[in-house]
């Protein structure tokens, strides 16, 4: 699923009222549709319209607060909670050094890209 702002604002632009009408009833087919005005607007060049839409995606509080489901990790792959990631340790002298039995940076160089 796309990821959608809660509120949206949008503003469009008319030559003539018809069209303005046109662009508010494809609008409203879009069932988040909360707010719909026809502004007629004037300048050097002539009449205008200004249409501005306000769309509200109600989505309920708790699947906002609710952390996000692993259910659609890829079999093969692990998860972010499921890596525990290397382990290692620094000393006084900033030196970084792993852990024993885990691969070494010079076990990694390879002339392939990484993914």
């Amino acid at each position: 699923m796309a990821k959608v702002q809660l509120n949206q604002k949008e503003q469009h632009y008319a030559d003539t009222r018809e069209q303005a009408e046109e662009i508010v009833l494809a609008a409203k087919e879009n069932e988040n549709l909360q707010m719909h005005k026809i502004t007629e607007k004037y300048n050097k060049y002539g009449q205008y319209y200004l249409i501005d839409l306000t769309y509200v995606y109600q989505t309920p509080k708790e699947v906002m607060e609710s952390r996000p489901q692993n259910d659609n990790v890829p079999e093969g792959q692990m998860s972010i909670d499921d890596h525990e990631g290397i382990e290692y340790s620094v000393d006084g002298n900033r030196n970084v050094s792993v852990s024993e039995g885990q691969l070494s940076i010079d076990d990694e160089q390879s002339d392939e890209p990484m993914l």
